[in-house]
């Protein structure tokens, strides 16, 4: 089984089909930012991009992927980070940063879609990321900054 994780090629012929992502990334190729909140892909902490859709990594197979993958990792570098990236660290959205990867990779994700989107596009789009903290604010702060920055580039 071949598997291409932020733009590198991997061989996992050991693993089993039916292993969650997530425990690829994290345990087999040591990929740290995906991180394990609930395993029922309700909380979002493991988000991140096959082919540029946002999903759950502990729900999805490793058997079962289906194109490249993306984790935070991936996503930008700490030269040159990701709009939503940026505007994170703009916004102080961060307060335990648990869930932040899995945020930031949500938010990437609607921004690839939806370029302007509304208060109300933004909250339906994230509200399968929980913050324990309630960084709520912050977030569709952060997202409303990046998309403009977007736009401008």
């Amino acid at each position: 089984m071949q598997l291409t994780v932020n733009g590198a090629k991997h061989s996992l012929d050991d693993l089993e089909p039916d292993m969650p992502l997530l425990w690829a990334l994290r345990d087999v190729l040591g990929i740290k930012g995906p991180k394990y909140g609930c395993g029922i892909a309700q909380c979002g902490a493991c988000t991140v991009h096959i082919d540029g859709e946002a999903v759950r990594s502990c729900q999805v197979p490793v058997g079962d992927v289906w194109g490249d993958v993306t984790t935070i990792e991936g996503l930008g570098t700490p030269e040159s980070l990701h709009a939503v990236q940026a505007a994170w660290v703009a916004h102080q959205v961060a307060q335990c940063g648990y869930c932040q990867s899995g945020q930031i990779m949500q938010a990437a994700a609607l921004l690839d879609l939806n370029p302007a989107p509304t208060d109300a596009e933004i909250d339906a789009v994230m509200s399968g990321n929980l913050c324990r903290c309630g960084t709520y604010p912050r977030i569709r702060a952060a997202i409303h900054d990046a998309a403009q920055k977007l736009s401008e580039a």
